[in-house]
């Protein structure tokens, strides 16, 4: 691509699209009891994040962790979390795929290292992302980096990101706000 092309290319990446991290989650490690409550309470504020993006023509698209089980694809990883019970079910069920969202499976804690996520918000003509999911101080902030470096703008509404401890979460936040200027105010009501 000619310089040229590739700033028209640029140029033309107008579009906003909703990246949900590892909500499909199975709640099965360290630290997990005290992140479910906040985590519930998080997808709830991404489902309706969702609905209103899906509203306006934004793309959803699920950036997962397929948690060590590298022969599952993403419906294997829902359909886990709704036979588990608990948070993890609540949350499959409040923030359920349709046919028309998007999935990748993440090795890493970013949703860009070793996915086509790139390529997909390339083809989706993404200029914007909006991070919602798990959790603030790690995967969320790892992904956050990544789009940043890449000169996506960010939105990572504070209400619908969750970390094990609130103190962990609101760090992450200032520090995404601050470094990568993302905008982190809540949806709200």
């Amino acid at each position: 691509m000619q310089p040229r092309e590739r700033a028209h290319a640029h140029a033309t990446k107008t579009r906003s699209a909703l990246l949900l991290i590892d909500f499909m989650n199975p709640l099965d490690f360290d630290g997990a009891q005290a992140l479910a409550p906040k985590a519930v309470k998080a997808a709830a504020r991404a489902a309706a994040l969702k609905k209103r993006m899906r509203a306006r023509g934004a793309p959803v698209i699920y950036a997962n962790d397929n948690f060590g089980r590298w022969e599952a694809d993403f419906a294997a990883v829902v359909a886990d979390c709704e036979h588990r019970g608990g948070a993890s079910a609540t949350m499959a069920k409040l923030l359920a795929p349709s046919k028309r969202d998007r999935s990748v499976l993440k090795p890493r804690h970013s949703a860009f290292f070793g996915t086509p996520l790139d390529f997909l918000l390339d083809e989706l003509r993404v200029g914007r992302l909006v991070l919602a999911g798990l959790a603030a101080d790690s995967c969320i902030m790892f992904t956050a980096h990544d789009a940043y470096l890449r000169k996506y703008a960010l939105r990572i509404p504070g209400d619908c990101v969750a970390s094990e401890n609130d103190a962990w979460r609101r760090d992450a936040l200032a520090y995404m706000a601050r470094v990568m200027k993302a905008n982190v105010d809540p949806i709200g009501a």
